[in-house]
């Protein structure tokens, strides 16, 4: 087995270990987690949420913005003003000392309106360098920065990602060497970091980069990776600035609008009093990014995806209701209600993943797995979603413009895959590869004895541990895979659900630990890892639904979402187990695993049509899902507004087409109130089916001298001859 590196390490000892632990083991239970977690906003976060997010929500207009590449420069003053990135802050330290609820719901309803604010306010609050001063700051930093923080004083960023180190943050070239200058101890830097969002505005800079201490100059801390944030301006830590410094200019990242770009500095001084935590600090850099960033990346990219599911939810399912081809709305084919499930689906699947993520950090977990977990699956749903969406819309989603409501977001969802870990690499190395390490009840202490290669008594205890592991699971997998066979859907889905997945969870565990024979080859066994990563993200997942249906089942039909949302998740665990066996690289190991797992062949389907057929009415009428699945989705209260319009015609599209519908029934004509109805509707649809039109685009006349022709075609013919 291949030696631990220290960045490994860090990573393997950061956060806590809650859920994940409990899927390794295979033998989770739905009934644990609602007996153990629990979220809700405050009285204070709700408040926020309907004063000042609605009023910068009403202040953005989403078109001009992405004209401008910029916010307006009143929108700034206001969510620095009202603290919006001081959210997280603790009060004491003039915050509003929100939850990671309340963070991700901000930040999901101002998204749900326009990304670049809802990347601005989202940015100091999941990767700015606040949580790492509050956790790791000395007093003094902490009593100086953090109110500045609070109140927009300061706009912070964060420099990690460089050309030689994007998802490998661990390979950055940026280096610092500890000297003496001017009788100040301090760090001699080179810097070159990219995609750094805030950094042309930034007036605090967080800067991670390698040190070394080839004098011996440092009394306390050590080399290695370090963090420093350093002030565009001097103050009290660095009283003569930064010299050399350069934050900007920006990239463009496909054209969203928020603030990114790059920060320089070559052979900058930076005194050590710049170090998060002072010189104790120096070479602890890489252990506090895994703890404090973490944490983040499972909150806000997650909340971006979720506004993207929702908006398709809210305006496009009522955009299909209200949209009629061949005299029938849209909602009514096929074609389109299969793209509207899976928009249902996956709304109310990144719900209560969110939920029940939210729900575990209240409980004071800092789950590194799960983060990156939600991270992955997530955005991946968010793009499926907004790609569902802008099919639907067809015309209307390509003709920018302020009544495009779907845009905006689609141009922008590549971004959200590749930030914070490239979903691929998160999928095949980071997921698996982390949790198995981290939350399997075992591996840890065995590699721990490996490490220390004369702990033989460890050795053999874990290695014996970890042998019955493997065995109490083959059981289970058997034993469960047995007892569903006979156990009926019903009507408790959610029962024959909970049995499912329990059966997947022993199969999982017992498959992972056949998984340890590859040793160390299983960190670069990737096909082989992903598809482990893609049963315990779904694992995840699909407890996340049912742990969420138990405190929403009141809601009518939701067990049908819930079905859906089901179908998905054991397809798609079972497909991932099906390809870990059939490429398993341990001659008869694959077998084995498929004859304790599935005897029987592939048990689990897709979705039927009826099914997703019923999902798709749910979120295109007026219903209870459909209610709670577009919660906290901000309408603007302006009427002609294109989501505006859209929230009120469902229900009016829905009366006007049951009154013709009983009056070709009835043959007979509508009365004249109901005829007022039929008008409105009518009305309000034509609105909603146009798109906008421009004089010109880019300030650029299209039919300018150039576009008259200057040649005849009696000239062209000649000229032809003449060759």
């Amino acid at each position: 087995m291949p030696k631990i590196s220290e960045t490994e390490a860090a990573a393997l000892n950061s956060g806590t270990i809650c859920f994940d632990r409990d899927l390794f083991q295979g033998n989770p239970s739905t009934k644990d987690l609602v007996a153990k977690y629990s979220v809700k906003l405050t009285a204070e976060e709700q408040s926020f949420l309907d004063n000042e997010v609605e009023v910068l929500c009403e202040m953005l207009d989403n078109y001009q913005i992405d004209l401008d590449q910029n916010l307006p420069p009143e929108v700034w003053r206001y969510i620095r003003e009202q603290k919006m990135m001081g959210m997280v802050i603790p009060k004491k330290f003039g915050g509003l000392g929100f939850s990671g609820h309340g963070h991700a719901k901000v930040v999901e309803k101002i998204a749900g309106r326009n990304g670049a604010a809802a990347v601005s306010v989202m940015v100091p609050n999941s990767l700015g360098p606040g949580e790492l001063l509050y956790h790791h700051g000395t007093p003094e930093q902490q009593e100086y920065y953090l109110p500045r923080l609070a109140h927009g004083i300061d706009i912070p960023c964060f420099g990690l990602t460089g050309a030689a180190s994007g998802s490998d943050a661990a390979a950055m070239r940026d280096e610092g060497v500890v000297c003496m200058q001017d009788g100040v101890l301090g760090m001699r830097v080179n810097c070159s970091k990219r995609y750094i969002t805030l950094a042309p505005v930034a007036t605090l800079i967080g800067l991670a980069f390698k040190l070394r201490d080839p004098q011996g100059l440092l009394t306390k801390g050590k080399e290695g990776i370090t963090v420093a944030l350093l002030p565009t301006e001097a103050n009290q830590f660095a009283p003569n600035g930064i010299p050399g410094l350069e934050t900007g200019p920006r990239h463009n990242p496909l054209g969203a609008a928020f603030m990114n770009g790059t920060v320089k500095g070559q052979d900058i001084f930076i005194p050590m009093s710049c170090v998060i935590g002072g010189e104790e600090k120096t070479g602890y850099g890489w252990n506090m990014l895994m703890e404090c960033l973490g944490e983040g990346r499972g909150i806000s990219l997650p909340a971006l995806s979720l506004a993207n599911s929702k908006l398709s939810t809210l305006a496009v399912g009522g955009y299909a209701r209200v949209r009629k081809q061949f005299k029938v709305p849209i909602a009514s084919m096929e074609g389109v209600q299969e793209k509207l499930a899976n928009i249902g689906r996956n709304t109310y699947q990144v719900t209560a993943a969110q939920a029940l993520f939210d729900a575990i950090l209240a409980d004071g977990e800092k789950p590194t797995v799960l983060s990156a977990i939600m991270k992955q699956q997530c955005t991946e749903k968010g793009r499926q979603s907004i790609n569902e969406a802008m099919d639907i819309v067809g015309g209307a989603g390509i003709s920018k413009g302020p009544a495009n409501f779907v845009a905006t977001a689609y141009v922008a969802t590549p971004i959200a895959i590749t930030v914070e870990g490239a979903n691929a690499l998160t999928r095949s190395l980071i997921i698996f590869g982390q949790g198995l390490t981290r939350a399997h009840p075992h591996l840890r202490s065995l590699i721990e004895a490996i490490q220390h290669g004369d702990d033989m008594p460890t050795f053999n205890k874990e290695l014996t541990n970890t042998i019955k592991h493997a065995f109490t699971n083959l059981g289970r997998s058997v034993g469960r895979g047995l007892a569903v066979q006979v156990r009926p859907k019903g009507s408790d889905v959610a029962g024959y659900y909970e049995a499912q997945l329990s059966r997947f969870a022993a199969n999982f565990a017992f498959c992972s630990d056949v998984g340890l024979t590859l040793g160390g080859g299983l960190k670069t066994s990737e096909y082989i890892s992903g598809r482990y990563a893609d049963v315990l993200s779904n694992l995840y997942m699909g407890y996340a639904a049912l742990w969420y249906y138990q405190s929403h089942k009141h809601v009518k039909d939701l067990d049908k979402v819930l079905d859906l949302a089901m179908y998905d998740v054991c397809h798609n665990i079972q497909e991932a187990l099906f390809g870990i066996q059939a490429n398993f690289p341990v001659p008869l190991l694959g077998p084995i695993m498929k004859a304790a797992t599935f005897p029987r062949g592939r048990e689990y389907h897709a979705a039927p049509d009826k099914l997703r057929k019923q999902v798709s009415e749910l979120i295109t009428t007026p219903t209870e899902v459909r209610a709670l699945l577009t919660e906290n989705v901000f309408v603007s209260k302006n009427p002609n507004d294109r989501v505006n319009q859209i929230s009120r015609a469902v229900s009016m599209a829905v009366e006007a087409d049951k009154i013709m519908s009983a009056c070709r029934k009835a043959k007979r004509q509508p009365t004249t109130e109901e005829q007022a109805k039929i008008d409105a509707a009518e009305e309000l649809r034509e609105q909603i089916i146009q798109v906008d039109a421009f004089p010109t685009l880019a300030n650029q006349e299209h039919n300018h001298q150039g576009m008259t022709p200057t040649w005849t075609v009696q000239r062209a013919a000649a000229e032809k001859v003449a060759q």
